[in-house]
């Protein structure tokens, strides 16, 4: 009998399916453990956000200050210890003069706005009752009909017990003395945090790669270069977008308060702080104001195109003045990415905290994508 030639159990293009299924599974498998991490990230997070965001300001606030403490110190020939004592005593100041100046009409605006907003309310619908009848009949008659009732009614009821929970959920936490005096400690060891961290000197991540022995070299130099390239990221971007902020809003506050808009001067500031946060002061901002300018008294039309004659203004000089002067293109990040990241790392990270941290982790993860391509993928195929 002839011998019996042993046959491959799958033929090529099986191989070649099999292998690519493999790979798919794999891709997948790793996603998730990516997304995994990332919601078990966010969880501890959450869970010591009281702890973690003292020094997450603190680290902030040190990456702003750290270069008027040292030009202190080589203007005065002054201690580290003592440029920092002074800039306090700076700031002190600052901080007793704006409260004096400032607070005071920023107040005022602020409860006058809580308390005109049932008027602002009651102005619009009386607007579209008058000018829109045929809105009304049209809501009107659909929501005749039992099924747009019900829901109608559903999301009503929905949005009521969403209230009543909601409330007493932050009475509870906003309303105790524990609370209150757990919330002005985490706010007083702020202030501490800040004087240490001002008081280090040099990169501080010069020093990491002898705490990764365990790592080959060449991943104790990535790793490295990953974290400087993160904490250059972080404080550049805070930096900026800080004075970029502060700087919006004094113009958006100049401009409304020009034009004549109700609460101009704690809208426009309100609004320069949100932008800390990219494009969500712009989109609340509009949100807002451009209703109160048309249904506040003497408003309209004309006051609308100032308002957002007032916005153009301060947006074009953000995009042309401030950012390529102030924040330059540290992150090199397209508008559309900014948007996207800002989603996605609020869900990810659970609100502001991850909204705060986007546009950093974003291009944290960018450059070291091409640190790998051109490491590992480029010297691959070269």
């Amino acid at each position: 009998m002839p011998a019996e030639t042993n046959a491959p159990l799958l033929s090529a293009s099986q191989r070649r399916v099999v292998g690519a299924c493999l790979t798919i599974l794999a891709f997948l498998g790793s996603f998730a453990l990516v997304i995994g991490a990332f919601m078990v990230l966010g969880q501890l997070l959450s869970y010591f956000s009281s702890v973690l965001w003292p020094l997450a300001v603190a680290g902030v606030l040190a990456s702003i200050l750290r270069p008027l403490v040292e030009r202190l110190e080589r203007r005065f020939r002054l201690r580290r210890a003592a440029a920092v004592v002074l800039l306090y005593g700076v700031f002190v100041l600052l901080a007793a003069g704006a409260l004096v100046l400032l607070l005071p009409p920023v107040i005022d605006q602020l409860i006058n706005f809580i308390i005109y907003l049932p008027d602002l309310w009651e102005r619009a619908l009386s607007y579209v009752t008058v000018h829109y009848p045929d809105w009304i009949a049209l809501a009107q008659r659909h929501l005749a009909n039992p099924t747009v009732r019900s829901a109608a009614d559903s999301i009503v009821a929905q949005s009521r017990s969403l209230f009543t929970h909601a409330l007493p959920s932050l009475q509870a936490a906003f309303g105790g003395i524990l609370d209150v005096l757990t919330f002005l400690t985490h706010v007083a060891i702020i202030p501490v945090y800040l004087f240490f961290f001002l008081l280090a000197r040099g990169e501080q991540t010069k020093d990491l790669g002898s705490h990764l022995p365990f790592l080959r070299p060449g991943v104790r130099e990535d790793v490295g270069f990953l974290a400087s390239e993160f904490v250059a990221i972080v404080e550049s971007f805070f930096r900026g977008q800080l004075l970029i902020g502060l700087c919006m809003g004094v113009l958006f506050a100049i401009g409304f308060s020009i034009i004549g808009l109700k609460f101009g001067l704690f809208l426009g500031l309100a609004l320069g702080i949100l932008n800390i946060v990219p494009y969500l002061g712009t989109i609340i901002g509009l949100g807002i104001a451009l209703p109160l300018a048309f249904f506040q008294p003497e408003g309209g039309w004309n006051l609308v195109g100032l308002v957002l004659l007032v916005n153009g203004v301060v947006q074009a000089t953000e995009a042309w003045v401030l950012t390529p002067r102030i924040l330059g293109h540290q992150t090199g990040l397209h508008p559309v990415m900014i948007i996207v990241a800002i989603f996605f790392w609020g869900t990810a990270f659970g609100g502001i905290l991850g909204m705060l941290l986007a546009v950093p982790l974003t291009a944290f993860f960018v450059t070291a994508w091409r640190l790998a391509k051109r490491k590992y993928f480029l010297a691959a195929d070269a």
